[in-house]
């Protein structure tokens, strides 16, 4: 499914790469099965679900 040599990595790791691209849906397919949506969040292979990890409101830059 994917080019990584031995084998994908484990679901939720950053060496994953995309597989399928839907932006005009906001979410993409990873070659370790997990699917990744426009907001942080995660659905993985084996159906537990990665929450949203949004920045505080607070936190994020404003235009001037």
């Amino acid at each position: 499914m994917c080019a990584h040599r031995s084998s994908c990595p484990q679901p939720h790791e950053t060496a994953a790469h995309v597989v399928a691209a839907h932006p005009e849906q906001g979410w993409s397919l990873l070659c370790d099965g997990a699917i990744v949506f426009d907001d942080t969040g995660e659905l993985l292979p084996d159906g537990r679900v990665v929450a949203p990890h949004r920045v505080p409101a607070d936190r994020l830059a404003v235009a001037a």
